[in-house]
């Protein structure tokens, strides 16, 4: 009896080993695939074509086949995101020369055109030049600065320009300045080409967001504030940045765990719930469900979490999970996979009303990222992330990849077929959402647990702390430097400039996060 009950363990552990093996070759292939699809049917058509030689920056606008085609206009939004894909692109593929180039090239647009040398603060809209135009925006905007600081601080990541970090400290100062509420925290979104916040009043259509706080500029100044957390520890930045998580998850985040779209300057949500079914339709667009950016936010908040270093966050991850399950009990596709746009609890409707049953590209995008997120940290779980991921991977590969020109359609053929023609670049649609996507994806599906090696040889030489370059299977990332114990920089060279004094000390970190132990001077 004692030696079947051996070779029954035997047999279950053998079999445990073969899953895990199994499971492990699974996830290896999706992110071949991945991979594959990032560098060869994104980046490849993209880069280095959009960038605009003539006038600086990026062209915005391309057709379904990659030509380019309309006015060029430029925003902000737009431009910082390519700056943000080409520096991440050139960490990962230090070889093609033209990413860290095209970040470059991108940074002296948003240095020399769309930061505003009189009154601060980058225009949200300029013509192909660089002249700001209205164009329906606002001149300045809460949304179109964070993405600036986002993409200035992922280029001082990769290229240790110190005039990108200092532009992007401008950059936060500046909405420190004139957008962020000291009273009832968080950012006015609208702004004057002074900086003045606009209220909203009579004038305004009550159709329009102008005057309104709201989510989406909320998440990606979280989102914003993490990059540049990551390689400027400055103390007022760690507040804004908990302050943003906090207002992100336990005021903006409802009890459904869904995003209320848009506020009053004091937090009281825009609702047309209790309104007729005329009115609400004219309103939509300022109070509905979006799964996208449901999926979406339950990764920045987590991310933003780990930045600050919040050890056993669990309601960030209680929250960021509720917000993932509503989306797939009530905006997920069951047929074909894929999230849908919108929804809504109407008054005298009992659940969850789909009211956009299309799936735009970036949703599906997010989407990959945060299944796999919750796929790691519950793997046992009734709504098998992992299996969704899986779905959604294979939709996305059947309905949004174009793989004989390159890139995502705007939304899923199945419900769209007519994104088929339809243009693949525009001012809200880059390599952004996808590019990010497929990265994180990888990195998490074939993960590098190997730490860089520890610097050497480290000194400190007239105010200017210096070390030996450290190696790693992959590719070391940079490096961070501490003064007793605290962070106070980071740089991808292997020198900082710091104050003199003792207590120094210097570890490297790699692409995955992987970091080396720490060396004194």
């Amino acid at each position: 009896m004692k030696l079947k009950i051996i070779l029954l363990s035997a047999l279950i552990g053998n079999c445990i080993i073969a899953s895990a093996q199994t499971n492990r070759t699974e996830k290896q292939k999706i992110a071949h695939q991945m991979q594959t699809s990032m560098v060869g049917e994104l980046l490849k058509p993209w880069y280095p074509a959009a960038i605009d030689t003539a006038d600086g920056g990026f062209l915005s606008a391309f057709t379904y086949d990659f030509k380019p085609t309309g006015n060029q206009d430029k925003m902000i939004v737009t431009q910082a995101r390519h700056v943000w894909s080409n520096s991440k692109a050139a960490e990962l593929f230090p070889d093609k020369k033209y990413y860290l180039e095209g970040a470059r090239h991108g940074f002296e647009f948003l240095r020399d055109k769309l930061w505003d040398k009189q009154y601060g603060g980058f225009y949200t809209f300029t013509d192909k030049q660089g002249n700001p135009k209205q164009g329906g925006f606002a001149a300045k905007e809460a949304y179109g600065n964070s993405f600036a600081i986002y993409a200035l601080a992922a280029y001082y990541q990769a290229s240790g320009d110190t005039s990108a970090l200092n532009l992007a400290k401008q950059g936060f100062w500046w909405l420190e300045k004139h957008a962020h509420d000291p009273v009832y925290k968080g950012y006015y979104q609208h702004m004057q080409i002074d900086g003045t916040p606009i209220m909203r009043d009579s004038t305004v259509k009550t159709t329009a967001e102008t005057g309104y706080k709201d989510q989406n500029s909320s998440i990606h100044l979280l989102e914003s504030f993490t990059e540049l957390y990551g390689v400027w520890p400055d103390k007022l930045l760690k507040t804004r940045l908990a302050e943003m998580l906090l207002l992100v998850r336990d005021k903006i985040t409802d009890s459904h765990g869904n995003l209320t779209l848009f506020f009053k300057p004091d937090w009281t949500p825009v609702s047309y719930r209790d309104s007729s079914l005329v009115v609400y339709k004219k309103h939509h667009s300022l109070d509905h469900i979006s799964y996208g950016h449901n999926v979406e936010t339950a990764y920045l908040m987590l991310e933003a979490s780990h930045a600050l270093g919040l050890e056993n966050d669990s309601k960030t991850l209680q929250i960021g999970k509720k917000m993932v399950d509503d989306a797939l009990e009530h905006g997920w596709d069951n047929k074909v996979g894929g999230f849908y746009d919108e929804g809504y609890y109407f008054k005298d409707k009992p659940g969850v009303t789909i009211t956009e049953d299309t799936k735009n590209w970036w949703a599906q995008a997010e989407g990959l990222n945060t299944l796999l997120i919750m796929a790691a940290r519950y793997p046992q779980d009734k709504h098998q992330y992992f299996n969704k991921l899986k779905t959604l991977w294979q939709y996305t590969q059947t309905y949004l990849i174009d793989h004989e020109h390159g890139d995502w359609y705007q939304g899923g053929l199945d419900k769209q077929p007519q994104y088929k023609m339809a243009l693949k670049g525009q001012i809200w649609k880059g390599t952004y959402h996808t590019f990010r996507a497929l990265m994180n994806c990888v990195m998490q599906l074939d993960p590098d647990k190997t730490p860089p090696s520890a610097p050497k040889q480290v000194k400190l030489v007239n105010g200017i702390l210096k070390w030996q370059s450290s190696t790693d299977n992959k590719r070391v990332l940079g490096y961070n430097i501490y003064r007793d114990g605290k962070r106070i920089g980071f740089t991808p060279l292997n020198y900082f400039v710091v104050e003199k004094g003792s207590g120094l000390s210097v570890n490297a970190i790699d692409l995955a996060g992987n970091q080396s132990a720490r060396v004194k001077v």
